[in-house]
Order: C-alpha cells, then structure tokens, then sequence
C-alpha cells in the first residue's frame, strides 16, 4: 500500500477528518459580499485599471479630482441614458416621437452612485477623508451640471425630494397614554 493520501478509503475515523476539513474550509471563505459591497469592489477596481491605463500610469497617492472628472467622462461612453443636444428637435421634450443621433451618456443617478461607492471604498483603501478625491467639491458641482443638464434635455425639471418628517417621539406616548386612558 502506498503513502498517498488520495489513494486512501475512508474509514469511520478519516470520515470525521474529512468533515472537519471541510467545515473548515467553509468557515475560511469569506462571507457572501452583499450586491453594494460586490458593486463597490468591482467600481474600486475599475477605477484603479483606469488610473494605470492613464499614459503615464497614475498612483491612487497622486490621483486627484480630476482623474475623477476625467474618469465619469470616459464612462459617457458606455451610457445608456439619451441625451438631447440643444439643436436637437427632440430637445426638452420627456417622450421623444422618434430616433435621433444624439449620445447616450451616464445617467446623472448612475454616477452620483458611483461617486458615493467610490467615495467610501477610498477611506477603506486607507485614504484619509481630508485627501479623498470623490469628496471634492468640484465634484459635487460637476453632478449638478450634470443633473441640471439631462433634466432639461429632457424637459423634466429635477425637484428634490422633501424628507419625511418623523413623528416626534412626544406625540406617540400622548397618543398611546391617551388610548390607555380611554380604556
């Protein structure tokens, strides 16, 4: 009989072996990534092939605010999202009647989302929030441009949702201590 292990039979006491090998290597695999947390992997990633793509190479250390403007402009490119231009007959109107030629772009939503990802996944690649390049705000001011731009084009202002307001804590003990008092 040889030496190597693969050609053994498993007995009862090599099945526990088996088992708890197995039971560990489960516990050594890291924990399911939520869809946020793969979307924010994959977007770190894609950002940092972009930035060595960059002739010369860029180092994260180096990289500023606009390697990011520069980088949600490259995206334009791969949008999905039309985009009248002023000249445009279909400019301003929300439910264009036919084709046109006009590009498609990121949509505003899409990048804001992409800047809060990238944002956070910098701090947790050890950037500090002081040096954080998606915290900028000339950033900020880009997605607004941004924004502004593609409501007109379509000819749907953009309004800002007003929170909802919480009930005060005190109007919900009045309430319940009014219904007690009722009973």
């Amino acid at each position: 009989m040889s030496n190597d292990p693969g050609g053994v039979i498993p007995g009862p006491s090599s099945s526990r072996s088996i088992s708890a090998s197995n039971s560990a290597s489960v516990q050594q695999q890291p924990a399911q990534l939520s869809r946020y947390e793969s979307q924010k992997r994959r977007d770190w990633n894609t950002f940092g092939q972009y930035l060595r793509n960059q002739r010369p190479p860029v180092a994260l250390p180096q990289c500023n605010y606009s390697h990011v403007l520069d980088f949600m402009r490259y995206l334009d490119q791969f949008g999905k999202t039309k985009v009248h231009i002023q000249g445009c007959v279909f400019f301003g109107q929300p439910e264009p009647a036919g084709p046109c030629t006009c590009p498609l772009r990121q949509a505003w939503g899409s990048l804001d989302a992409l800047v809060g990802r990238l944002r956070a996944a910098y701090e947790e690649n050890g950037g500090t929030p002081e040096t954080n390049p998606f915290a900028n705000g000339a950033i900020r001011v880009y997605l607004r441009e941004v924004r502004d731009a593609q409501a007109k084009a379509r000819g749907i202002p953009y309004k800002k949702k007003k929170k909802r307001r919480r009930p005060n804590s005190e109007q919900g003990m009045t309430s319940s201590s009014s219904f007690h008092q009722m009973q």
